[in-house]
Order: structure tokens, then sequence, then C-alpha cells
């Protein structure tokens, strides 16, 4: 018996399967009427193996700071970090674009700020299936109400506004995704500023900021979800939103346990359904989780 029960431990299996989520840093709103941030990369992967006893790199990326100055010597939103587990990496939002410059690409692209032709920040399709994000809405206008466009978000392209008299564009919406076992989106795209008159762009489904109205800073993108930060209106001491830091998902078998490594801030509910799940909200580079 002792010698059939050390055969029955060897064979047992040294892998499991794991199915994830990485969405990285969301990007900042930019300035002098600007365009909104785009949203934080987003990939899934269902059917990953693991090895037990093996660490697996984590990184969080954070959010892109929004711009700064006054118009027009304002800044681009800053982009977003990449997140990433194992080989996977998703790559971090682009930067909304000041007034009269182009916005920058990204996981999702940055949206256009007012008085500029140039084209929208580009989203990450990298042959990726999804694809990482979409681009950002532009180009801007012009007067009289000088409206930036939206970030892009997971899913959706960032909206250029209508015409020079309406409303800052919309961000992009994000992704719904029901990991945790219930249904939330995430990784939205920021809405863009407007200057003399209407409302900022809202920002997208799934924690995108919304764009400032007159006078007014863009609102930040939620951390956690990868969203972008609304563009600012004239830059007169106003900046645009921070874009909002990534998160990790795991879902695991419900017989394993997770060891999550010093650097690494995470919370894991009771089991439900077979599995556990593990959300990661914070990491820099190096850090690891394993399994046993």
């Amino acid at each position: 018996m002792p010698i059939l029960g050390i055969v029955a431990t060897q064979n047992r299996p040294r892998v499991i399967t794991v199915d994830y989520l990485v969405i990285a840093g969301g990007a900042g709103g930019g300035g002098g009427v600007g365009g909104g941030g785009g949203a934080g990369g987003y990939r899934t992967v269902d059917g990953f193996t693991a090895s037990l006893s093996t660490n697996y790199t984590v990184t969080i990326g954070g959010g892109g700071g929004g711009a700064t100055g006054n118009y027009p010597n304002a800044t681009n939103g800053g982009s977003g970090n990449t997140s990433t587990f194992s080989t996977t990496t998703s790559s971090g939002g682009g930067g909304g674009g000041k007034a009269a410059s182009a916005a920058t690409s990204g996981g999702s692209g940055g949206g256009v700020g007012a008085e500029t032709t140039s084209s929208a920040g580009a989203g990450n399709s990298g042959g990726y299936s999804p694809v990482e994000g979409y681009a950002g809405g532009g180009p801007g206008w012009d007067n009289p109400n000088y409206p930036g466009g939206g970030g892009g978000g997971s899913s959706a392209a960032g909206i250029r506004a209508a015409s020079a008299s309406s409303d800052g564009g919309a961000g992009g919406a994000g992704t719904s995704n029901s990991i945790t076992g219930a249904a939330v989106t995430r990784a939205g795209g920021g809405g863009g500023g407007v200057y003399i008159s209407g409302a900022g762009g809202a920002g997208g489904s799934g924690g995108g900021g919304a764009g400032g109205t007159v006078g007014a800073s863009g609102t930040n993108g939620s951390n956690n979800l990868g969203g972008g930060g609304g563009g600012c209106s004239n830059n007169s001491g106003q900046v645009g939103g921070n874009g909002g830091s990534g998160v990790i998902i795991l879902r695991y078998p419900d017989t394993r346990t997770i060891t999550l490594g010093a650097g690494v801030t995470g919370t894991t509910p009771a089991p439900s359904g077979g599995f556990k799940v593990t959300t990661i909200t914070a990491a820099g580079t190096g850090n690891t989780v394993s399994w046993s």
C-alpha cells in the first residue's frame, strides 16, 4: 500500500488550466481643448496551461497622467503603462491629443483635440484576437465650440464630435466580461473636452472619464478598469483627466492555492462553481505568482 500511494502521488497532474484577463493602464486626456485618452489594451486567454510550483511574472500598468500647461503650450495626455501575465502583454492606452496636435496610438488610441486635421491615435490590432482596442475619434474642430474627440475603447472607436458647434466626442465603449462570475465592463475611452459652450464628451462605458466643459478639468479614468482620462477644456489652470490603472484577473480550479509574491496585491473571494478567482490590482516589474 505505501508503494501504491507513492505512485499515485507521482502520477498526480502537475499542471492546471488558467483563464485570465490582462488590462493595461489607460491614458491621460489631452490639453488645450484636448481629446480623451485611450483605454488600456484588453486581452483575454482561455485554457492557459500553468505548471505548479512555477513562478509567473505579473505587472500592473499604471494610468498615464493628464495633460498640463496652458493653451497653446499644453501637452498631450500621457500614455498608459503595460500590464503583463506570463508571456501576455497588453499595451497602455494612447494619450489624448492637445489642440492642434496629433493624438498618440496605444492599446486603444487617443482622441484628437480641437483645431487640427491630424488623425486620431490608432488602436493596437497587433494580430490579436480580439484586438487590444480601437482608434480614438477625430479630427478635431475649430470654432465656435472647439470640441475634441473621444479616446478609443476596447470594443469601439472613440467618437468624433458631430460638428464644430456640438459637445465633445464620447469615449469608445469598453468590453463586458464575466470572468469573476458577474458581468463587468472595463477599458472604456475618455471623452473629449469642449471650450466655449456645451458639454464635454461622455466617458466610454467601462471606466472612461468625461471630458471637461467650460473651465473644467477632465475626469479621471477608473482605476483597475484601465479607463482613459477625459480631455480638458481650455487649460486656463485645468488639466486632462488621469488614466486609470490596469488589472489582471486569474480563474483556476478551486482545488489549488495561489501564492502572491511580496510585491503583488490581490484578492481571492470564496470559491464558486468549482473555481477560484484572483484579482490583482498592483504588481511591479518582476513580481510573480505561483500555484500549488
